[in-house]
């Protein structure tokens, strides 16, 4: 059944990236984040790392707009498309999200567990590094990409993400982990605004302050008794992981800079490749330093359940990264981030209805907070209520 799904949304974003002209770099109007049927060309901007690609999306949105051009596809209205792009994201990270906590909780008979987080990202970027691959094929591949600059950002992303399952590691509820790692919808507005002079309605920012406010609720409101608490560690990791989002931004940036003086526009297939590859070599490289591979690998060889449960999350993984691709052929950033956002919430109901968590009143209230305002302006979409500004 996934395997039907991996090539679909491997062949669509393909085809998304290969009918994409080339287009100047400078910033141009931002387009309405209501807006779904756009009518002019924009390049498909170039796609990143999984947990970096609405962070990078956010910190350049304006930017990164003016810099992709895309043809329309004939076919299917943009309802049905954004269907196909937010169904396939939240699918493949809704399942994604439920593996990965699967993962750290999981304990042997003779009660020992998984601790090795940097084996697993060597696996999760390595099942991303084979699609990637695939997708560059079918796309074409570009030729003169700076691999240096490459290499930098993707052992930025690997760090962050590997301190996300290091948090899980050492005590981290999944929903206050996941809900943490949700803070990146501010600074899509915020970059806009400063980057590339964008504006916004009233009501976008009551709802992304709605959602912002109630995911925050939401990681106040867990009951003392619902779940294990929280680690000073995995709070230490979960914080540094934030920190080397915002570093990875940066190194996003030079990269960005650096394939334009070199006169080159990797499509997104081709980020998807060369970012994983250097994410995985310095995963090998860090987890053979702390001698993770040996007593990782035998772990999931006397424990088969557990080795299923990370194949399929990093499946996963490289599945998701290609609808987010075709979203981003499609959409403007800012519903990327959308979606992605909403899929950390539902991560978190999932988690708190499946996993044994629980919720204060504060706790459900900022819930309803947050998909208030997510379910307001995905009507306004769907209505095709928004104005241009």
């Amino acid at each position: 059944m996934r395997a039907p799904l991996l090539l679909l949304a491997i062949i669509s974003s393909a085809a998304a990236a290969t009918s994409s002209p080339s287009s100047s770099s400078l910033a141009s109007p931002r387009r309405p984040f209501a807006s779904l049927d756009k009518k002019t060309s924009k390049k498909v901007p170039a796609a990143l790392g999984l947990e970096s690609i609405v962070h990078h999306r956010g910190g350049e949105a304006a930017a990164a707009t003016a810099a992709m051009a895309k043809e329309e596809s004939a076919g299917l209205p943009p309802a049905v498309k954004l269907l196909v792009g937010a169904g396939g994201i939240y699918a493949a990270f809704l399942y994604y999200g439920s593996l990965q906590e699967d993962v750290f909780r999981y304990t042997a008979e003779d009660g020992s567990q998984f601790k090795q987080a940097w084996l697993l990202q060597v696996l999760e970027a390595l099942a991303n590094v084979l699609v990637g691959f695939v997708g560059m094929q079918l796309a074409g591949p570009t030729a003169g990409i700076p691999k240096q600059a490459f290499a930098i950002s993707g052992a930025s992303q690997v760090s962050a993400k590997a301190c996300t399952s290091l948090a899980l590691a050492n005590g981290l509820s999944f929903p206050v982990a996941t809900l943490a790692k949700s803070g990146k919808m501010a600074p899509v507005m915020l970059g806009s605004l400063i980057l590339g002079g964008a504006t916004y309605s009233l009501r976008e920012y009551l709802q992304v302050a709605a959602i912002i406010g109630g995911t925050a609720i939401v990681s106040m409101g867990k009951k003392k008794g619902g779940g294990s608490a929280s680690s000073l560690m995995g709070v230490a990791y979960i914080v540094l992981s934030l920190v080397l989002d915002g570093v990875t931004a940066g190194f996003q940036k030079r990269l960005k800079a650096e394939t334009a003086a070199a006169g080159v526009k990797p499509k997104p297939y081709d980020f998807m490749f060369w970012t994983n590859l250097f994410m995985c070599l310095t995963a090998v490289v860090i987890s053979g330093a702390l001698g993770e591979v040996g007593p990782g690998l035998a772990y999931c060889t006397a424990n088969p359940e557990i080795f299923e449960k990370i194949v399929k999350f990093a499946i996963c993984s490289a599945v998701g990264q290609s609808f987010i691709f075709y979203t981003i052929a499609n959409f403007d950033p800012l519903i990327l981030s959308t979606v992605t956002t909403t899929r950390k919430i539902f991560s978190v109901l999932l988690s708190i209805f499946l996993k044994g968590h629980s919720l204060s009143l504060t706790g459900w209230s900022g819930i309803a907070l947050a998909c208030s305002g997510i379910l307001s302006e995905m009507a306004a979409k769907m209505g095709g209520k928004a104005k241009p500004h």
